[in-house]
């Protein structure tokens, strides 16, 4: 059997688009003599839909595309991800689901029944688990069994704890299925692809049956789906797979023991990995939200000229536009630097002072002020300030704001409410900063684009006289592992200072990260790349007392 994988790029709610991306799909699969194509896990109404699940008027028009695609079919069957109504007396109602269409009509349908509800997922706000008997679908004599994402995340064998009671491909193989086949949409993290490749793997290898994985690809909101769609065959060997970060179609010869394979090479993670990742997040961030332009503070620094350079290669020079906003303490080199970046990208950029509207709030705030130390509060109305300039551009001219701010800075708060955290999306907001500068290697690795005296001068925020990032915080490489310890690992204080840190530096980090859990609320939605980020994956409480 020739089956056919289509990794798209839906967008939630687009349903007219959507089936416009399916019906191509299904096109080339006709032309090229497939009897089964596949596509990922809610593909018609786009992944994640969360709250649009309890319209019913979402419901409906999922249900009006589903028998319009089905009408279309003839030669080559299709399997498409859907929300399906179903009238019930108890649950919710909906299934996330998988329909066979094929004969010009919907010929079977198969259910979720795993429901992840951790991390990025709260699938069981929305769905019904399924629960009954599993049945492999059958085309042409052959018996496929379905699956939908984290149903086949459950191997009892592969996992040391598993998280559910019931194995869906194990179920599938004891009753006579073929083969599995698994409409997905995995959000990509460091470190998953491998992960993921491993798991198929085993699954196939252990039921001795091939595996078919067709994954979402594109940015959605925070989130941002690879794709990597694979066919492994009965040996956990890799027959076809679809190149990462892009949509892709690709064809296997299921149950042809002359389909040529490939060893099973480890997916490593490179930088370029995630250099990718983050383009097609914002890129389809604005895309998908209607912004055909940026705007973005450049400062000379390091963050603001990777979140530039980003911006150029995912959406263009015509696209972006950055402006400088020196005070009067800002260094000389951080006005040259921006300008060189500004002209190695070929961006329009602007300079626009901020040190005479600082004078002019210090002056209103004098009286108010009188008596006390210059502190925080004068630092913050230049960050607050350079916020504003910034969002009267995008608000005169059009276009999205763009925040600047590293994962190591959020995480301590050594960030501005209402200042440099202004803005529509935080694309390095889940960098840490030694990774920020190991991007900003990697992106000059053909030329020059950020400014060599960028990459080397120290990190500074330049908000009072001769500041420096190191005035209030270690030394990045410390401070991150110490985040990656706390934030993504959820290590508890003893086992942080076991692996030899200092008691004092282990509790004020501890208590920079929980107590700027507040700020965190209010920033931009941040591109997700590691395993643990800031935003919808990660929930606590602002007002809270628990330290340990």
């Amino acid at each position: 059997m020739k089956i056919a994988l289509a990794q798209i790029n839906t967008t939630v709610g687009d349903f007219e688009g959507n089936s416009r991306l399916i019906l191509a799909a299904l096109e080339a699969a006709e032309a090229a003599s497939a009897r089964l194509l596949v596509l990922p896990e809610l593909a018609l109404c786009g992944y994640p839909p969360l709250d649009l699940l309890t319209r019913p008027a979402f419901i409906s028009a999922t249900e009006a595309a589903l028998a319009e695609l089905a009408a279309r079919t003839r030669g080559t069957y299709m399997l498409v991800g859907f929300a399906e109504r179903v009238e019930a007396e108890t649950g919710l109602g909906l299934y996330n689901a998988a329909a066979l269409l094929g004969e010009g009509r919907v010929l079977a349908v198969r259910r979720k029944s795993l429901l992840p509800t951790y991390d990025v997922f709260d699938e069981a706000r929305y769905f019904d688990a399924y629960r009954g008997d599993y049945a492999p679908i059958e085309i042409d004599g052959l018996k496929l069994g379905v699956t939908i994402c984290e149903d086949i995340w459950n191997d009892r064998v592969f996992w040391p704890k598993r998280r559910y009671d019931c194995d869906p491909v194990e179920a599938l193989a004891a009753a006579g299925a073929q083969a599995i086949i698994n409409l997905s949409a995995s959000p990509y993290h460091m470190g998953k692809p491998a992960l993921r490749q491993e798991m198929l793997a085993a699954a196939a290898r252990r039921h001795g049956l091939p595996v078919v994985y067709c994954n979402l690809v594109g940015g959605n909101d925070e989130l941002i789906f690879e794709g990597g769609s694979m066919v492994l065959d009965a040996a956990g060997q890799v027959i076809a797979r679809a190149r990462r970060f892009d949509a892709a179609q690709i064809y296997a010869d299921l149950f042809d023991e002359g389909a040529a394979s490939a060893p099973l090479v480890p997916c490593e993670e490179r930088i370029d990995d995630t250099r990718e990742a983050l383009l097609l997040g914002l890129r389809d961030y604005c895309r998908k939200c209607g912004f055909s332009r940026v705007v973005l503070g450049l400062s000379g620094g390091i963050d603001s000229a990777v979140v530039a350079a980003l911006a150029v290669e995912a959406l263009g020079a015509e696209a972006v536009v950055g402006v400088g906003m020196p005070s009067h303490y800002s260094s000389e080199g951080s006005v040259t630097d921006a300008r060189a970046l500004a002209e190695n990208l070929g961006i329009e950029f602007h300079v626009l002072p901020i040190a005479d509207a600082y004078q002019a709030v210090a002056g209103t705030l004098a009286p108010l002020f009188a008596g006390t130390e210059e502190g925080v509060a004068e630092e913050n109305i230049q960050a607050r300030l350079r916020g504003m300039l910034l969002m009267a551009h995008t608000n005169k001219f059009g276009g999205l704001l763009l925040t600047t701010g590293n994962k190591s800075e959020l995480a301590v708060g050594y960030c501005t409410l209402y200042g440099d955290m202004s803005g529509g999306l935080a694309v390095i907001s889940d960098l840490p900063k030694g990774l920020v500068y190991k991007l900003a290697h990697h992106l000059n690795r053909h030329r020059e684009v950020i400014p060599v005296s960028t990459l080397t001068k120290p990190p500074s925020a330049e908000l009072r006289p001769d500041q420096l990032d190191a005035d209030s915080l270690p030394d990045y490489d410390v401070l991150d592992d110490l985040l990656v310890r706390y934030v993504e690992h959820s290590q508890p204080r003893a086992e942080i200072i076991a692996a030899g840190y200092a008691p004092a530096l282990v509790d004020d980090i501890i208590r920079k990260v929980d107590r700027n859990e507040y700020k965190r609320r209010q920033a931009a939605p941040g591109l997700r790349v590691t395993a643990k980020a800031f935003g919808i994956g990660r929930r606590i409480p602002i007002a809270q007392r628990f330290s340990g």
